[in-house]
């Protein structure tokens, strides 16, 4: 997976946790970001590495994301690993 592909699926599923009001709260409130501050950094690569390992932190949810999008449940910790900060932890 590449750079592109990883922010596309991140943004797919900042999506997946704007489209729940306790999801996105709950993301919101363990980020430490307003609702305003997250329109503004929505496209931020660094950003997007913290979406991916909020929902990489909780199975139920990865799991859940996954089924949504009819992605496999490793893709989300592959598309981690090319942005910003990763570990090789995911």
């Amino acid at each position: 997976m590449d750079r592109d592909a990883a922010e596309v699926l991140a943004i797919n599923a900042l999506g997946f946790l704007a489209a729940d009001a306790d999801r996105i709260e709950a993301f919101l409130a363990l980020a430490g970001v307003s609702p305003s501050e997250l329109r503004r950094s929505a496209g931020s690569p660094e950003f997007l590495a913290g979406v991916m390992d909020h929902l990489l932190q909780n199975e139920g949810l990865l799991l859940e994301f996954c089924a949504q999008l009819g992605v496999d449940p490793t893709e989300p910790a592959r598309a981690r690993r090319q942005l910003p900060g990763a570990s090789f932890d995911y």
